[in-house]
């Protein structure tokens, strides 16, 4: 391999780990929002886990390629229909419920402790 394809190869490489890392991390956390209890989803974790950790010795790009392809249309056919969310988080029931005040209000904060000069 001259020095050119040496490098693609790698960030070609670089690339698909960061793909397979995502979509392990995406479909982890969506086999939480499918678990009604901790402890069903501690197995299903570990079968998630197992799926992946049985295509680790592949070493054709392409076919990387194609299985990554073939995990990401799976993970959107069978991604939860209402994920969960935290409240406070974007998209959560407690975002933004207490917004900042207007610019024109002033707040003060020492209550009961003012100067009385």
């Amino acid at each position: 391999m001259s020095g050119a394809s040496t490098a693609a190869y790698l960030a070609r490489r670089a690339a698909q780990k960061e793909r397979v890392r995502i979509l392990y991390r995406r479909a982890l956390k969506d086999t939480l929002n499918w678990a009604v209890h901790r402890h069903l989803f501690y197995q299903d974790a570990c079968d998630l886990r197992e799926k992946f950790e049985a295509n680790k010795h592949v070493e054709d790009l392409d076919t990387i390629d194609k299985m990554i392809d073939e995990g990401e249309a799976t993970y959107n056919k069978w991604r939860h229909p209402d994920p969960y969310i935290v409240p406070w988080a974007p998209g959560g029931s407690k975002f933004s419920r207490n917004p900042v005040p207007p610019s024109g209000i002033e707040i003060a904060y020492d209550y009961g402790r003012e100067d009385n000069d």
